[in-house]
């Protein structure tokens, strides 16, 4: 049986990592400023982490929901106290997609209506609003949603208020940072209004913090430089260094209802455990502080170069525009270089790193990026 072939590979066999750096299978050691698509959050091969996962797999792996997990109530108090969402509901999944599909199932429970709106050039995971970020729609969600989304201009918020006046959009979903979309941020202002009509017109408001939350942006959550609150926050990706899993923080105004969403792997003992362990070494090395700091210097230094179009960024999930395309760039910051990096669309590079990279390593990668830079 061979691969269903729908991901371009680099022909490198990742075997190990430690901390921001990744060693392939010749022992050749590679910076990474990119963590899997910013999975990655405490560093490769962490040795609470390691130590934590071990010791629970020799305990138990998983038993289903139909008894207490007592892990999950853990979680659910961490997560409430270094979020600043002590007072919502935690529900546990796997992938941000999961996230973003039970967080919209909420909102129409809630409000019986069922259009949605998203932005420009956003992502919600693979879902069925998930073809505003890619050049080919068609392969990412066909169906679109049923017919049932509308996407508006990012910050617009004359062309909110013009939809939610309708009253009949059940919920409106947009991402703390636009991570596929190019790195684009949401204006303060703009998530402050949006609260507003929303509140104003009884539509439900989730943000997205699947790629931009859990410290990646220098705060717990991109949209908490905005100084609000959502109806439901869907996560993923960095809860659990690598570990599958997905969460949804849930407003004290939904009332949960037996049946109401459910799932099978969602919460179990080891993606419990990770998540424990993720939050110890985020309080106890101080990652969210490390990501503003380390994140602002790497923006200031990049912005500096006359040769990048446009730097756009919190903390570390920093978006590097360039007027060509930089599919060439990028790979010579990988195989000459030994960077790994991201892209979003074909002119940005895009920086996800451990939220442990540290000053002399993003020193080291601004060397490595100016030879690529600076190449004739």
């Amino acid at each position: 049986m061979k691969l269903f072939d729908v991901y371009p590979l680099f022909d490198i066999n990742i075997v190990k990592g430690k901390g921001c750096n990744v060693w392939d299978e010749n022992e050749t050691k590679y910076l990474d400023l990119y963590g899997g698509h910013a999975v990655i959050s405490i560093g490769h091969s962490h040795p609470h982490y390691v130590k934590m996962i071990s010791d629970q797999v020799s305990k138990l792996g998983f038993y289903s929901n139909s008894v207490i997990n007592k892990l999950q109530q853990q979680v659910a108090t961490r997560l409430g106290i270094i979020s600043g969402y002590d007072d919502y509901s935690l529900f546990l999944i796997n992938t941000g997609a999961e996230a973003n599909e039970n967080a919209l199932k909420l909102a129409s429970f809630h409000n019986q209506r069922t259009r949605i709106l998203s932005f420009s050039k956003s992502f919600h995971g693979r879902t069925s609003l998930a073809v505003e970020a890619t050049d080919n729609p068609k392969i990412i969600a066909p169906i679109n949603a049923n017919g049932h989304t509308t996407y508006l201009p990012l910050n617009d918020i004359e062309a909110v208020k013009a939809e939610l006046i309708k009253k009949d959009v059940c919920a409106v979903i947009i991402e703390g940072i636009q991570g596929v979309g190019g790195i684009k941020i949401p204006a303060d202002s703009f998530l402050k209004e949006l609260r507003k009509e929303c509140t104003a017109t009884g539509t439900i408001l989730i943000l997205d913090e699947i790629q931009s939350g859990y410290g990646r942006s220098g705060k717990f959550f991109a949209h908490q430089y905005a100084d609000i609150k959502a109806d439901i926050v869907t996560m993923a990706k960095g809860i659990g260094n690598g570990f599958p899993m997905g969460g949804i923080l849930i407003s004290p105004m939904f009332k949960p209802v037996y049946g109401m969403l459910g799932t099978t792997f969602g919460g179990n003992h080891l993606a419990c455990t990770a998540a424990l362990a993720v939050l110890d070494v985020i309080e106890e090395e101080g990652l969210v502080e490390n990501a503003a700091r380390v994140g602002t210097y790497l923006i200031d230094k990049l912005k500096t170069y006359r040769q990048i179009k446009e730097v756009r960024g919190r903390g570390l999930i920093i978006g590097i525009e360039f007027e060509k395309p930089i599919k060439e760039f990028r790979s010579k910051l990988l195989f000459e270089q030994k960077v790994f990096t991201g892209i979003s669309g074909a002119n940005v590079i895009r920086l996800l790193p451990p939220l442990c990279l540290s000053m002399d390593e993003a020193n080291e990668f601004l060397t490595r990026f100016e030879k690529v830079l600076n190449e004739k």
